[in-house]
């Protein structure tokens, strides 16, 4: 069995949720990409140490 990992967010949805609450569609764009990298490494690298 292959070991779970995250690999992104749904980014479109991320963008929609963003402009929902009155974050400019624009910044979202800008800005999402990098948080996301952080987030999934992070997740990451915590679903390997508790299954370590």
């Amino acid at each position: 069995m292959l070991p779970a990992a995250i690999i992104g967010w749904d980014l479109a949805a991320a963008i929609s949720l963003a402009d929902a609450l009155g974050v400019p569609p624009m910044a979202a764009a800008e800005l999402l990409p990098a948080v996301e990298a952080v987030m999934v490494a992070k997740l990451n690298e915590q679903m390997e140490q508790s299954n370590g």
